[in-house]
């Protein structure tokens, strides 16, 4: 496994940082974005690419600019969909002839689907979101889901049955809706974070293990169909 740091140019005078995580035999490429509370390096960003990478799939990890410069609060719209879209290209450059995928965990998934929804990314297979947020916690709503609608690649919505911010009862009508696009993968017992209580009698680890085993089968399902 080999890892890189990247400079992505997003506009003037506005650059960013990015990590590419390669192993020897990579079937495919995941475009991973942080939430929005925590950058590229935060100790689960860790995981999911190394995860990913023994389970043969590369990863781009990168920075919203706000959290390049250390800032709160996060991106406009406007600029977080121009980050998502660089980011894209520079992995279809970097892993040129390889399989591409985008998404990110939460807040960064959102904004990917919405840049795909804009308008569609180049060779973008599917996107994926690691907790998709739905809606605030204890706001239950669905008015976050109406972009989806307008993604036209198969999508995979990985979240904890616990996840206090896509509630059962609010994240399955949309998935429904969205029909053969959409595959739900519902990890027992996980909060947003992935997180598991100690009494499931499974660790964390167990849990993400099986989001990124799953995630993994996906990829290659849509490569087969």
């Amino acid at each position: 496994m080999k890892t890189m740091q990247i400079a992505i140019s997003v506009a003037s005078g506005v650059d960013v940082s990015a990590l590419a995580v390669s192993p020897a035999d990579a079937q495919a490429c995941l475009v991973l974005a942080h939430g929005a509370g925590a950058g590229m390096a935060h100790p689960f960003m860790n995981a999911v690419a190394a995860g990913l990478a023994e389970r043969r799939i590369a990863t781009l990890r990168y920075q919203f600019p706000y959290m390049e410069k250390g800032l709160k609060r996060v991106d406009s719209p406007v600029l977080a969909h121009a980050t998502v879209r660089a980011a894209v290209r520079c992995a279809s450059q970097h892993f040129d002839g390889v399989r591409l995928f985008a998404g990110g965990k939460s807040f960064g998934g959102r904004m990917t689907s919405q840049a795909q929804a804009l308008d569609a990314m180049p060779g973008v297979e599917g996107l994926v979101f690691l907790g998709f947020p739905l809606h605030p916690s204890g706001a239950p709503s669905v008015d976050r889901a109406a972009h989806l609608y307008e993604v036209e690649v198969p999508m995979l919505f990985v979240h904890g049955t616990r996840d206090k911010l896509a509630e059962p009862g609010q994240m399955r009508p949309v998935l429904r809706g969205l029909g053969m696009l959409a595959t739900s993968m519902e990890i027992e017992g996980a909060d947003h974070s992935f997180s598991v209580p100690k009494r499931s009698g499974r660790s964390n680890e167990d849990a993400l293990d099986e989001a990124l085993d799953g995630l993994a089968l996906w990829t290659q399902a849509w490569r087969i169909g």
